[in-house]
């Protein structure tokens, strides 16, 4: 019996020898599975399928749930997604990363219906600050106010109710524009702003008609605040500003992960962010991948732009080639964007040009020789066009690169003239949907009801031009929601019931599109993601019905139920996965 055991598994191998001529498929084996799911690949080669196998951090194939299986491993996980939703992984395409990360931080005035609720929130937080600290808060607009004060000075507020419950404390209220903040005495007082300061180049500062500063400061104007509070933050013991960083960082990649989103493209950094976030990629602590452009002065890009190109660091988590958010013009909320024509509801102001032409070209110069992309915001008409003249003099004098996809971002009012030239050059511009649904209540009032109609907001107009169309929240300007924006892309319909622009919906392909490999294509990141390909990354979320085929009125209700970064889960069923 003994010789019997011995022999029996060399009889077995004998057997597996004799049929050794006979041709035996092997098949990769996957990490994970997803199967019985409804696959939209975003890939034209094959746009639905029924499951995904993913090995380590890659897409490894496509196909039905039968042939997907064929991956299956020992230790293979296989999730059963009962015919929920696959997508790529959505990419926000604009916002502001760790200032997304600090507006967690802060007091959320998004949902203030009125000034007087504002400065209700700011006296309770008093009591829990001590004398001298600044009290922030980011988030409110004056058209989104359902009580309006006694007193306005061009639609807006004056600072006495909320100076009277801040005496001991500066206070900053950021614009959810981020082109604007307004403050309190206190504030004002520390940078010894008076009737006699006057407003920086590219910035004002409302006053009454006694010439008494009414507390808001748009644009430029704003700066020296942000600076008097960043100085304050700066004298804290050291080390808490990088932890305070990390903890932004942490804290924007999570919310990302909540809502889907794989990928980040940050239109203003610094070096010394750049620095640390590329510590935190070596240390693989980054919560999604992040495209990062610069918003430095020409003079300090100078010299260090080529030390600073990194494209696919650690491991595809960090890439860094572009140049923005300079802001060549302000934000049509605070009456900052610039325009061809006067405002309606402003007859005697155009807007402003914040940044210098000069400085654009400059930065325009250095992006052309160290291989960087522009991404300069062009809101109004003008800022728009001008943005064109300044591209279209730096390709002529390098008529050899082609390949450029220099952006102007946002792109909310164009002049009928301006999208052929877009076309012409190349030249991308990155929108936002939400944008269209979250402005327009108020736009018509801005621009009047002809120039709206011709020029704002004419997303899909720029698609059906042949630009590629691309799609954000600009996070925490609006919510970092692509469902929202998606809703708003293919909807335009408005809080109250109206469309806004219906002319210029997007199809739900299309929108879905913009989110994925048209976001992609404007950070040169097609060949990776945008689509369910085998050999990408495997960067998917999972949806809880399909945004295809829902009807319009049930298109909010779409939860995220899965996403996966890397080929791992980072989110599930509500909860971070660490």
């Amino acid at each position: 019996m003994k010789m019997i055991r011995v022999l029996l598994p060399f009889v077995a191998s004998l057997l597996v020898a004799c049929d050794a001529n006979e041709p035996q498929e092997v098949h990769p084996v996957a990490s994970l599975l997803l199967i019985n799911a409804d696959v939209v690949t975003v890939d034209t080669a094959r746009p639905h399928a029924e499951a995904v196998a993913i090995k380590d951090d890659l897409i490894l194939d496509v196909g039905t749930s039968e042939e997907m299986l064929k991956h299956r491993g020992e230790h293979t996980e296989v999730i059963d997604l009962q015919g929920q939703m696959v997508v790529p992984g959505f990419i926000e395409g604009h916002g502001h990363y760790t200032s997304f990360g600090g507006s967690l931080l802060i007091l959320d005035f998004r949902y203030a219906r009125s000034f007087a609720e504002i400065v209700s929130m700011i006296a309770e937080a008093v009591a829990d600050t001590p004398a001298g600290e600044w009290i922030v808060g980011r988030g409110w607009h004056q058209d989104k106010w359902e009580t309006k004060e006694s007193v306005l000075v061009e639609g807006l507020p004056v600072h006495d109710s909320l100076s009277e419950v801040t005496p001991d404390h500066p206070v900053m209220l950021i614009h959810t524009s981020g082109h604007g903040v307004f403050v309190n005495q206190r504030a004002m007082t520390l940078v010894e702003l008076d009737g006699n300061t006057e407003p920086p180049d590219g910035g004002e500062i409302v006053r009454d008609a006694n010439g008494r500063a009414t507390g808001m400061m748009r644009e430029a104007a704003q700066d020296i605040f942000r600076i008097a509070y960043s100085g304050h933050q700066g004298r804290r013991p050291a080390g808490v500003a990088e932890e305070e960083l990390r903890r932004m960082v942490t804290l924007a990649g999570e919310e990302s992960l909540r809502h889907g989103i794989t990928s980040f493209q940050d239109l203003g950094t610094t070096f010394a962010e750049v620095d640390l976030l590329k510590t935190m990629a070596e240390e693989g602590n980054l919560p999604v991948r992040l495209y990062m452009a610069f918003e430095e002065q020409a003079a300090d890009m100078a010299g260090r732009l080529d030390d600073y190109r990194m494209i696919g660091y650690g491991n595809n988590f960090l890439t860094v080639r572009s140049i923005g958010e300079k802001v060549l013009d302000g934000a049509l909320g605070t009456h900052g964007g610039w325009l061809l024509e006067p405002y309606s509801d402003m007859p005697q102001s155009h807007g402003l040009n914040v940044v210098p032409v000069a400085e654009i070209e400059a930065s325009a110069e250095l992006a052309m020789k160290h291989d960087y992309q522009m991404a300069i915001q062009g809101i109004g008409d003008r800022a728009y066009r001008e943005l064109l003249d300044i591209y279209t003099a730096e390709f002529a004098k390098h008529p050899d690169k082609t390949d450029l996809r220099w952006r102007i971002e946002h792109a909310q009012v164009i002049h009928p003239d301006d999208v052929s030239r877009t076309v012409e050059l190349g030249v991308i511009p990155a929108v936002q949907g939400i944008f269209a649904c979250s402005d327009g209540p108020w736009v018509k009032e801005r621009l009047g009801e002809e120039r709206t109609r011709e020029r704002g907001y004419i997303f899909n107009t720029l698609a059906e031009a042949g630009l590629v169309p691309t799609n954000g929240t600009d996070p925490p300007v609006d919510e970092i929601s692509p469902i929202g924006s998606f809703h708003c892309s293919v909807t335009r319909q408005l809080p109250d019931g109206t469309l806004f622009q219906p002319q210029e919906v997007y199809s739900r392909d299309r929108a879905l599109y913009s989110y994925t490999m048209g976001n992609a294509i404007a950070a040169f990141e097609e060949n990776i993601k945008g689509s369910i390909t085998p050999g990408k990354l495997a960067d998917i979320t999972v949806l809880s019905q399909n945004l295809l085929s829902v009807p319009d009125d049930a298109l909010l209700d779409t939860e995220v139920v899965m996403t996966i970064v890397d080929g791992r889960i980072r989110y599930r069923d509500g909860e971070i996965v660490r």
